[in-house]
Formats: C-alpha cells, sequence, structure tokens
C-alpha cells in the first residue's frame, strides 16, 4: 500500500516525473504505429471522386495546361482514392514517425497532466478524458499537423477535415470506477502512509523482547511482501493485455503503455525487497547462531592477523586502537546510523542504491575491526620486535 501511495504521489501528481515517465513511449515503434493508425481515422477525407478530380483539374488550368488535360483528370475519379489514401498515409507516417512527434507527445502529456489527476479522482477533463470505463487522449495535435501538410502538398481538400477531437484509447477495463475510488484514497495516504509505516515498523521493533529476531523477521517479511506484489503485477500485465481487445489498442502498444507507467513501482519493489534481505541478513549475522559466531569469528582472526602483521613492521594506531577496542559496539552503532541516512535522504533510491550502502557499511565495519583488533594487539604486547 505504501509503495502503491508513493507512486501515485511521486509519478502521476509531479508533472516532471510524469513526462520523464511517458516520453519515451514517443519512440516507441508500437505506440507510433497506434498513432498513425488513429490519425488516418482522424483524417478520414470523404469527398467524393468528382470533388478531388475537380481541384486537380482546376490546379492544370491555373497552370495553363492544354484542356485535354483537365479533362482527363476528371475521368480519374476510380483511381484517385486509393493514390489519396497512399498520399494521407506517408504525411501521417511523416509526422508521427518524424522529430516533431516526441515534442508533440511530450507537450500534450505536460499540458494534460493536471486531467491525469483528475481522471484517477474520477473528473476527467481535458485532453486526457473518462468516457465509463475507457480513458482516452486527444491526438487532435497530430491530427492539425496531418492536416496543415496535406494543404501545403496542395490537396486543398483537407480543408473539409473537421475539427474535432479525435481521441486515442489508453486505457479500458469494467474496473476503472473502482480504480478511481482506490486512487483517491491512495492519494490521500500518500504523504502519511509511508512514514506511518515505518513509525509503526520501528516501534514493533523496539517494543518487542527480542528486537534483533522481531527486526529480521519484520525485514524478511517486508521482502516477500514486494515479492508478492511484483508477482501480482505481472499477473496483472498478463491478464489485462490478454483481455485488452486489439480493436481498442494492439497488444505491442498496450504493453509498452503498461510497463512504461509501471515502471517506477516495480523498481521500488526491487528497492524495497533487496534492502528487506540485507537488513534481515545483517540482523542475521548479529545474532547468537553458530554460523554467525562462526563468520563473527572468521572475520575477527582475520583482522587479527591483521594488526599482528601491522604490528611487527612497527604500524600501530596508538590510542585509537585501544579506543577503538573498548568501544567497538558504539562504533559500529554509530555506522550504522549514517546508512540509514543517506539511504532515507536518497533522492528515489534504487537497488543499486542499497548494494552500494551496504558495501559502505561493509568497509566501514572492516575498519572498525582492524581498529579494534589493533587495539588489543597494543594492549596483549603481542607483535612487538624482540
Amino acid at each position: 500500500m505504501s509503495v502503491a501511495s508513493v507512486w501515485l504521489h511521486d509519478v502521476v501528481l509531479d508533472t516532471d516525473r510524469y513526462v520523464a515517465t511517458v516520453s519515451p513511449l514517443a519512440k516507441n515503434p508500437a505506440i507510433q504505429d497506434a498513432a498513425l493508425r488513429h490519425v488516418r481515422r482522424a483524417v478520414e477525407i470523404h469527398r467524393s471522386g468528382r470533388d478531388m478530380t475537380a481541384d486537380i483539374a482546376s490546379w492544370l488550368r491555373r497552370h495553363r495546361l492544354p484542356p485535354k488535360a483537365a479533362h482527363a483528370a476528371e475521368r480519374l475519379v476510380a483511381k484517385l482514392d486509393p493514390a489519396v489514401d497512399q498520399a494521407v498515409t506517408a504525411v501521417a507516417a511523416d509526422v508521427v514517425r518524424g522529430d516533431q512527434f516526441p515534442a508533440v507527445w511530450v507537450g500534450a502529456n505536460r499540458a494534460a497532466h493536471s486531467a491525469v489527476v483528475r481522471v484517477l479522482t474520477g473528473k476527467g477533463h481535458g485532453s486526457v478524458e473518462v468516457d465509463g470505463d475507457t480513458v482516452t487522449l486527444d491526438v487532435g495535435a497530430a491530427l492539425a499537423k496531418v492536416k496543415r501538410k496535406l494543404r501545403n502538398a496542395g490537396l486543398s481538400s483537407a480543408k473539409a477535415v473537421p475539427d474535432v477531437d479525435r481521441r486515442m484509447v489508453l486505457f479500458h477495463s469494467a474496473q476503472l470506477g473502482r480504480a478511481r475510488a482506490a486512487a483517491r484514497l491512495l492519494d490521500l495516504a500518500g504523504t502519511w502512509l509511508p512514514a506511518l509505516t515505518a513509525l509503526l515498523g520501528t516501534s514493533g521493533v523496539l517494543l518487542a523482547h527480542g528486537r534483533r529476531r522481531a527486526l529480521a523477521r519484520a525485514a524478511l517479511g517486508t521482502a516477500a511482501t514486494s515479492l508478492a506484489l511484483a508477482v501480482g503485477l505481472a499477473v496483472a500485465r498478463r491478464y489485462c493485455l490478454d483481455h485488452l481487445p486489439p480493436r481498442v489498442l494492439p497488444g505491442a502498444a498496450a504493453a509498452a503503455v503498461y510497463d512504461t507507467l509501471l515502471r517506477v513501482p516495480r523498481a521500488t519493489l526491487r528497492t524495497v525487497g533487496v534492502l528487506g534481505l540485507f537488513v534481515a541478513l545483517g540482523a542475521y549475522l548479529a545474532g547468537p547462531g553458530r554460523l554467525p559466531r562462526a563468520a563473527r569469528r572468521s572475520a575477527d582472526g582475520a583482522a587479527e592477523a591483521a594488526a599482528r602483521w601491522s604490528a611487527a613492521r612497527g604500524l600501530r594506531t596508538g590510542r585509537a586502537g585501544t579506543w577503538a577496542a573498548g568501544h567497538r559496539r558504539a562504533l559500529a552503532g554509530g555506522a550504522l546510523l549514517p546508512t540509514a541516512v543517506a539511504f532515507g535522504a536518497w533522492n528515489h533510491p534504487t537497488a543499486l542504491t542499497v548494494l552500494f550502502l551496504a558495501l559502505v557499511l561493509l568497509a566501514a565495519l572492516a575498519v572498525i575491526a582492524l581498529l579494534a583488533a589493533t587495539g588489543r594487539v597494543t594492549r596483549s604486547g603481542a607483535g612487538r620486535p624482540p
């Protein structure tokens, strides 16, 4: 629930992050094909062959060509419709697959972001709108460019294309009403639910009889929940793609939209899952079990050997090592605190962020262990030259 609320708050309700999320769709071939199909449908030049040939004949007469050429053009009624269709397709493809379409796509999504928020709350207006169980996007900007190119190409009949909103279906589901209700609740919970979850989890660990064991169980539960949610997203993706009619949106385009919009929640689930595993592993290695004790003895033995080796060569840490040997537990706890603060202050951490901070923490604990070992060697007098 916290992951979903954070996604709605940080991605859907943040214009810059929303635009950054959907921008790659403009260069996706499946999305371009779907947009091309909708733009062609939007143009729909329905004029009789007589009108088309009249345009051509008028052009020939204006350029003072022989009258026979104009009369011959007027007899080409049956062959003009396929030619016009090819011309419209070429112009539309030039717009959708050209360098201008990403700017049109980004501009439309940025301008419609407030409408997206209203859609999730059940009040859709503007470029993005809710019509029953369907969410649509207005492709009027692309349509306007196609009409302008057609007119510039000399096809005056393009002026007859009506200036109506032609909408591209983005999502269709019978559960859209429930989704909007859930989105409203998650929107309200987006600011305080994650903090409340962290507070309850921390309080439960601190008040537990065995804090280390409670921490390990909470971390494992978090990792398991993240895995279950990730599996649920995969199942939902398969279900939506299997039940989405091709006439609404082609399968490849629907998959691109689904994967792009849910990219951030998937990354968040991976981050939370990896974090839970690392925390659970750390709590386990700090416990009294046989394997954790053996691992700690091996680490201490390696640090002790390194300390003796350095002391035998006159390399000592002096009072710092002695102090570290007496305050090793406090130093370890002090290393944990800035690591946790760094993770909390990190701007949208990922699984790689967790791995990096874990390596930094291990390096800090290794330095503390080495300092403590040098302090013990100094106190025992071992390693001194005869």
